[in-house]
């Protein structure tokens, strides 16, 4: 696991902590209608400073659920190696974990076994929340695997985008390829990189 940090003061809080200092419900309402504090899912609140944050969503969703690790479309975006911004907030949890109950943001959830739900986690801080991301070579290995589900092309041009900024090596990449048990499908992409 990887570390990285932009931001170290705390800009999310469940309603269990702030209660812990003394703050009341009634007491959490009125800040939040005042604008001190906003309340974007059922017992999360976020400074405003956070609430602003490109990360807002992943916040709201490490907050509430700790044991995800952003994947796929979201672990693209947080790399920077799509475009595209994703609808939903995508999310791998093991495959016997309970499915969040989270009214926002959107969640797309993928079931893990172990080896590949715990290969290749980095985790960044933002606002003093600990995001648990994959990198991106993982990341890219996972979406030839969930392939169906983000498409093909999706997981091609993450490759090539990759590759082009250099974020990650030809052993990482077969080293994920195995891991995810993708060596087969992503064989003729990674040599075309080389050739």
């Amino acid at each position: 696991m990887t570390s990285s940090s932009r931001k170290t003061k705390k800009g999310v809080a469940r309603t269990g902590e702030l209660e812990q200092r003394g703050f009341s419900r009634e007491g959490l309402s009125r800040l939040s209608r005042a604008g001190v504090l906003e309340r974007p899912a059922r017992g999360v609140y976020l400074t405003p400073t956070a609430a602003r944050s490109p990360y807002r969503d992943l916040l709201i969703v490490a907050t509430r659920v700790p044991e995800a690790v952003f994947c796929l479309s979201t672990a693209l975006a947080f790399h920077g190696l799509t475009t595209e911004m994703p609808h939903a907030v995508w999310v791998a949890l093991s495959l016997k974990a309970r499915t969040p109950a989270l009214e926002t943001p959107p969640l797309k959830v993928v079931r893990l076994s172990p080896a590949p739900l715990t290969s290749g986690i980095e985790e960044h801080v933002e606002h003093g929340v600990t995001l648990p991301v994959f990198s991106p070579a993982k990341t890219v290995a996972d979406c030839f695997k969930f392939r169906s589900l983000i498409g093909t092309e999706v997981a091609v041009a993450a490759l090539r985008e990759g590759w082009r900024k250099r974020r990650f090596t030809m052993d990482e990449l077969w080293t994920f390829a195995r891991v995810c048990r993708v060596t087969k499908v992503m064989r003729p992409y990674l040599e075309a990189l080389v050739g």
